[in-house]
């Protein structure tokens, strides 16, 4: 048995300012960081300890890894960097804000583009599209470690997440749109030779 534990890196400056972010590289905010010492404290207190962890190439992920693993003492422990587990592309709407390009597209088609499994942003990826780069990275790789150690820790984003939620969860495209992850929140799976046998989601 192995556990893996799902992490959405902490709010980022472009979150606080509601923004589509995406493949831009935009530090932690200081209450994200608040976010990710909660996180590694949450996992503290269950006496975790991580023996392999992946992270995306983007800032605000590597560093709430960081944290959370500074916090569980393992600071000494390398986070392997993927880009497969970057955030999806938003491609027009990257920098843009939430509230505005809803008040001018429409809130309707705007949940769309941030929640459906298959429409994308224009010029940017689905959820899908996310889904068809990180999902094979996660079976090639992440999956057949938690088979060699026994904790395996990623620390991503929003959608690079929803996708391997979705995959885990057995999740339909229609309920999907329904899924958001919490920034900074600890979603902890066990799991028997790749398969789920049991969920925790760490947000009190």
């Amino acid at each position: 048995m192995s556990t893996l534990i799902l992490i959405r890196h902490g709010q980022s400056h472009w979150n606080s300012e509601n923004r589509f972010t995406g493949w831009v590289d935009t530090p932690l905010s200081d209450p994200g960081r608040k976010e990710a010492r909660l996180a590694g404290e949450r996992l503290a207190q269950r006496n975790v300890h991580a023996e392999q962890a992946f992270t995306s190439t983007l800032e605000r992920a590597i560093e709430t890894g960081r944290i959370v693993l500074d916090v569980l003492g393992q600071s000494d422990l390398e986070q392997v960097q993927a880009w497969e587990l970057n955030e999806r592309f938003y491609g027009a709407l990257t920098g843009r804000n939430k509230t505005q390009t809803a008040e001018e597209f429409g809130e309707e088609q705007v949940r769309v583009w941030r929640r459906s499994y298959d429409v994308p942003p224009p010029g940017g990826e689905s959820l899908a599209d996310t889904a068809r780069r990180a999902l094979p990275y996660f079976h090639g790789t992440i999956i057949p470690a938690t088979r060699q150690v026994s904790t395996v820790l990623v620390t991503a984003h929003g959608n690079s997440l929803r996708a391997i939620v979705k995959d885990l969860d057995n999740i339909s495209d229609d309920d999907i749109v329904g899924l958001e992850i919490a920034t900074g929140v600890p979603i902890v799976y066990e799991l028997r030779d790749g398969a789920v046998i049991g969920k925790e989601v760490l947000d009190s």
